[in-house]
């Protein structure tokens, strides 16, 4: 995939054209289509790259930083940027799904049509970098033992109750890729929580405006 086929669009001809403002909606339209389309293409790092490569373009366009020049190509240039930046949150990761310990032992088990001994009750289903956001952002708040308690201990409670192997290594290999993330946010695991509890909440209060009529 080209890494271009985002900047080569007529908006982007538009946005480091004139002052022409004239067509600048529809073209931030197809802009977004062509978004959407590559989104679907399943070419997860073509996508990655090309959306990359666009924000930086859009991060760094000069009516970002001439104040009252062109305002309005600048509105597009902001839409477009914050358009992307939401796009990226939802590209999934390539990294694997965490193992649990108990896989073997729950498959030995199956085949004898018995229940694994000391299996966890509980299975993590999200990634490792997911965990590994959740392990330092309780460590940065300092919500277990009051802050005494570091990531090592944090991981090691984790894999417990999980039924994981997780190497320290792991844990800090993934944060630094957590941190070479090139969002306005790199904490994806905690917005996506906080938008999905406050949709939750407003689904709930409908329903109960619902029941109440």
């Amino acid at each position: 995939m080209e890494y271009l086929i985002l900047t080569e669009t007529e908006f982007f001809d538009l946005i480091n054209g004139s002052d022409e403002t004239a067509g600048l909606n529809a073209a931030y339209s197809r802009f977004v289509k062509e978004i959407v389309e590559l989104m679907h293409d399943g070419d997860t790092d073509g996508a990655k790259i090309a959306l990359a490569y666009a924000e930086n373009e859009l991060q760094y366009h000069h009516t970002q930083y001439i104040a009252g020049v062109r305002s309005h190509t600048a509105l597009f240039v902001r839409k477009a940027l914050s358009f992307i930046r939401k796009m990226q949150k939802h590209i999934p990761s390539n990294r694997p799904q965490v193992p649990p310990l108990s896989t073997t032992i729950h498959s030995e088990c199956e085949k004898k049509n018995e229940m694994p001994v000391n299996a966890p009750s509980m299975r993590w289903t999200g990634s490792m970098a997911e965990l590994v956001e959740l392990i330092y952002g309780l460590d940065a708040m300092k919500l277990v033992n009051e802050g005494e308690t570091g990531i090592k201990e944090l991981l090691d409670g984790f894999c417990k109750v999980f039924g994981m192997e997780i190497k320290e290594s792991q844990c800090y290999n993934t944060y630094a890729d957590i941190k070479r993330r090139k969002n306005e946010s790199r904490t994806y695991f905690f917005d996506k929580a906080a938008e999905k509890l406050n949709r939750r909440m407003q689904e709930d209060e409908e329903r109960e405006r619902m029941r109440k009529r």
